[in-house]
């Protein structure tokens, strides 16, 4: 088994900056404020040959506010789920009351192998630093510089030299479907997660913008691998006042960029808003599978679903390729038919096309509708090719294809579309004309041709 690494602490002692330096990536926010993170952030770590999982958890505090609170429940279910805990200290600010209470819950946990973590010890004495946090009774403190990467390694060799076990490649887990969970504030997207998921895995408030990093969980559900990744919601830019908030958008978007699939969640209340349209805009533009979610759907009377339904359709007239789900992610109604148009969607995806049937597809558009005339001329799309997958990219040859009204050009997509039965991906159609190969060479008119010439220009007049 890998084993399992939670990085816990005060709020800003640098967990997340360790769990970044561990993983190699940006995965975690950080910021000079405490209490950017607040769910539990997972990461693989391969550390010299030392393969594991680390857990990035919310500053535990004495703090009374349920949001605070949630968080460092968060942080107690990392524990229990660790086979190894970084207890992470500050070493400019010295030991707090903070790091005292939080020793004697770790104290607690006999059969645990808990390493006390000084952080931020660049330019300073380290041996003297690490004297004074061993009143805290968890033995010898690892002075490390997580944002300057000194002692880190030490560490991780410290740790696993005699416990760790190693694993082969091939047993490496498989990250599966990856699934983003999309949508603007509050409409319940780590409810749906968690729901999605069986239990309790991110924190669930009801106050807008709990959510801050975009959260990577592993899913096994019927023998297949996904990977959900709960995001933060999008708002207005007007709306969005805190740096770290607009952090967190940019995180959204990566994160729509490193899934196969976007679930997006809407709030049947509200229906679709300017600002969804403009993130499906992003979405589509992406090349990104689509699964729709009309979430809080319970609630509603039959007259405020009929005109949820109608509002919905009218707006989203121009995503007729998606699945549209009316859904309660808070009782779980609809949930699991999600799942099956995710999965449709990834296969329609990466779905193989052969040459032979897309020429064929695109003959019998030509059929139906013939190209219309460009310059006085007829535009000639001869064969039609596979060019990507992910969304799938249709590339089309002839003379003059590239002048093709937008009209044309969407019909095409269209019937590709529909004869290839591709539901929750966009069809990608591009265009290429052939080079005429007489267009640098002149030509020479005979005699009689340049007489005939100089009679026609005579008579001009």
């Amino acid at each position: 088994m890998i084993p399992v690494l939670a990085i816990v602490g005060r709020p800003n002692v640098g967990k997340s900056t360790l769990f970044n330096r561990l993983t190699k990536t940006q995965n975690a926010l950080v910021s000079d404020f405490p209490g950017m993170t607040r769910d539990r952030q997972y990461g693989e770590a391969n550390i010299d040959d030392y393969h594991f999982i680390v857990i990035d958890t919310g500053g535990m505090t004495e703090e009374k506010e349920d949001i605070q609170q949630l968080s460092e429940q968060q942080s107690l279910l990392a524990i229990k789920e660790a086979d190894h805990i970084l207890f992470l200290v500050d070493g400019r600010q010295g030991i707090h009351s903070g790091d005292q209470r939080i020793a004697k819950k770790l104290r607690t946990l006999s059969k645990k192998n808990i390493t006390l973590v000084v952080n931020k010890c660049e330019d300073l004495d380290p041996d003297l630093l690490a004297a004074d946090f061993f009143q805290l009774g968890l033995g010898k403190p690892e002075p490390i510089s997580a944002a300057h990467n000194r002692g880190v390694d030490a560490l991780i060799h410290t740790i696993f030299e005699h416990t760790h076990q190693e694993e082969s490649p091939e047993t490496s887990t498989e990250t599966g479907i990856k699934i983003a969970i999309i949508g603007r504030p509050n409409v319940g997207k780590s409810t749906l997660t968690n729901r999605m998921l069986g239990e309790e895995r991110v924190i669930v408030y009801n106050a807008p913008g709990t959510t801050r990093d975009s959260i990577f969980i592993p899913l096994e559900r019927h023998g297949e691998k996904y990977t959900l990744i709960d995001t933060a919601g999008v708002r207005r830019r007007g709306k969005i006042f805190e740096a770290t908030e607009k952090f967190s958008v940019v995180k959204t978007l990566k994160a729509i960029e490193a899934c196969h699939v976007v679930l997006f969640l809407f709030d049947a209340n509200e229906g679709a808003t300017d600002q969804d349209l403009r993130l499906l805009g992003f979405v589509i533009d992406s090349g990104k599978s689509l699964v729709i979610a009309i979430n809080k759907w319970d609630g509603m009377s039959p007259d405020e679903r009929d005109r949820a339904k109608n509002s919905i359709d009218r707006k989203l007239n121009f995503l007729s390729f998606a699945r549209i789900h009316y859904i309660s992610a808070l009782h779980g109604s609809g949930v699991g038919n999600l799942f099956t148009s995710i999965d449709e969607a990834y296969a329609s995806a990466n779905k193989k096309l052969s040459t032979p049937q897309l020429t064929k597809i695109l003959q019998q558009a030509l059929l139906t509708h013939t190209p219309p005339l460009v310059h006085g001329r007829r535009v000639k799309p001869r064969y039609a090719h596979a060019g990507g997958h992910n969304p799938p990219l249709i590339i089309i040859h002839g003379n003059q294809v590239t002048s093709l009204p937008e009209a044309y050009r969407r019909y095409l997509a269209n019937t590709f579309q529909q004869r290839l039965k591709l539901v929750g991906t966009p069809v990608r159609v591009e265009f290429k004309s052939g080079e005429n190969p007489f267009r640098h060479k002149k030509n020479v008119l005979t005699q009689r041709q340049v007489n005939k010439r100089k009679r026609l220009m005579r008579n001009k007049r």
